[in-house]
């Protein structure tokens, strides 16, 4: 890799690391905490390529993008962000960055980036010489506006936002897919206010308004805008017929500008709606210009607690108490199933925004919040914790929830086993893997067996199948304290 780098960032840590991995690329590397100094450098000439934050003490690193375009149109930009939200994404490909990246971001897919946009600017001859890296007064990442509409750092929420603002302006049809609570409504909503249609009419139209009086509002409230149509397999076969038509009108209109951009939200699977006759395949062609599916929140692990974090703060800005969570909350939140997906996950945010006893929220709380599940908003049904009458109530852990269409521990180990390997990303978990893991299943085991045999180890031993030694020996070296009590009846 060769070239000069300029990088803007007001944490000290990340432009050491840049500038550590660039310069051993082959890189010269120039940082600075400031936009003011990056600024002075694109207007000297210098740099091939920039590397900029969004929030800077001295203003927004997005915001600088149309000068340095000006200034130097042949100058890649590539962004970096903590404000992982769709507006972020869509704003970066607006000014035409050259790539956008949420932190914290993955070293190795940045240099490849950075890679990429050297390869394809053409190299000086010279390089103005740069005085040493401008320090600036560290700063912590910006927080998310309460009023964004979606936020994700997972690597699907941001494949997601990408695919968003590369076809927001664009006059294409659009299916919005997913579960139910993934959000799709919002991003069907982001299609609209966000887009150069924002100014005009949108027409939200589902299978419970009254056709006729849609039809209406689409053609006299609509000209230009947007039309969001949720579900449309739920509507019956004559509506959709009828949709067919209007489409159809829509699309033949002679003026040009007229016709409303068209937005759908359909189940996870609308191939399978086409294939059980649910929905028409003339209408689904005329709508699926192109589909986006948004991933359910168990596909998006790593976003829950800051996802918890945003919605506190959304209910705060709407009135609620002003919470926050505390660290056994946010681990309790996070390990959580969320069959809900996002809608459940808002509900439990309100309801313990409105319950907590204090500003901050404790385990115990959020532990209570969790066991009340709305059947109502699930995607899927969900059993209870299986306790049997007279079982001890084991008050100390967090209620798991347990798929009645795959209970197998097998798969539960699974799925926490692959989550672990993908929050490492491309790197492996550190050495020693097999025993941390057995040690980490065996100590709850042990605990919530004790739990159930009311602390009577010889009980316990006869349970699990082990000596009472062995038991013993195993308590010790674990530091599992035992506690004999008297069963409840």
């Amino acid at each position: 890799m060769d070239g000069t780098v300029l990088i803007a960032d007001d944490d000290r840590t990340i432009r050491t690391v840049l500038t550590q991995a660039l310069t051993r690329a082959g890189c010269r590397v120039h940082a600075t905490g400031s936009l003011a100094q990056l600024t002075k450098w694109v207007d000297e000439g210098r740099g091939d390529l920039v590397i900029t934050d969004v929030m800077m003490p001295d203003g927004n690193g997005i915001d600088r993008i149309p000068a340095i375009r000006k200034a130097r149109p042949d100058l890649p930009v590539i962004v970096i962000s903590a404000q992982n939200t769709i507006v972020t994404a869509i704003r970066a490909t607006e000014a035409d960055a050259f790539e956008y990246l949420p932190k914290p971001f993955d070293l190795p897919d940045l240099m490849g980036k950075a890679g990429q946009a050297l390869s394809r600017r053409p190299r000086r001859s010279s390089e103005p010489t740069v005085a040493g890296e401008t320090v600036s007064p560290e700063g912590g990442a910006a927080s998310a506006d309460p009023a964004m509409p979606l936020i994700g750092h997972a690597p699907a929420m941001q494949a997601l936002f990408r695919m968003v603002a590369r076809v927001l302006n664009a006059d294409l049809p659009v299916v919005v897919s997913g579960e139910a609570g993934v959000g799709k409504s919002m991003i069907a909503r982001s299609f609209h206010d966000l887009s150069d249609r924002k100014d005009r009419g949108l027409v939200v139209l589902s299978s419970a308004d009254p056709l006729d009086a849609a039809v209406a509002r689409i053609e006299t409230q609509a000209a230009g805008g947007s039309v969001i149509i949720e579900n449309p397999a739920g509507f019956d076969p004559a509506a959709q017929a009828r949709l067919v038509g209007l489409i159809e009108t829509l699309e033949a209109d002679p003026e040009p500008g007229r016709a409303p951009r068209l937005i759908s939200t359909m189940g996870h699977d609308p191939q399978a709606d086409l294939a059980a006759g649910r929905l028409r395949a003339d209408l689904y062609y005329r709508l699926a210009g192109v589909t986006m599916n948004v991933p359910p929140l168990r596909a998006r692990i790593e976003d829950i607690v800051p996802l918890a974090r945003h919605l506190l703060a959304r209910a705060a800005a709407q009135g609620l108490p002003d919470r926050s969570l505390s660290e056994g909350a946010a681990a309790l939140i996070r390990s959580h199933p969320f069959p809900g997906n996002v809608r459940e996950l808002e509900n439990t945010m309100r309801r313990l925004a409105l319950t907590a006893a204090q500003a901050e929220i404790t385990e115990t709380e959020a532990r209570e919040a969790l066991a009340q599940v709305p059947g109502a908003e699930l995607s899927a049904r969900v059993a209870e914790p299986r306790l049997s009458p007279g079982a001890p109530d084991r008050g100390s852990r967090m209620p798991q929830m347990v798929s009645a269409a795959d209970a197998r521990l097998a798969d539960s180990v699974e799925a926490h086993l692959q989550r672990y390997f993908d929050l490492h990303g491309e790197e492996l978990p550190p050495p020693g893997l097999y025993d941390r893991i057995l040690r980490e299943i065996e100590k709850p085991l042990l605990e919530i067996a004790l739990d159930a045999t009311g602390g009577n180890q010889l009980r316990c031993a006869d349970l699990l199948g082990i000596n009472r030694n062995t038991l013993r020996k195993k308590l010790t070296d674990l530091n599992i304290e035992v506690t004999r009590r008297r069963k409840l009846m």
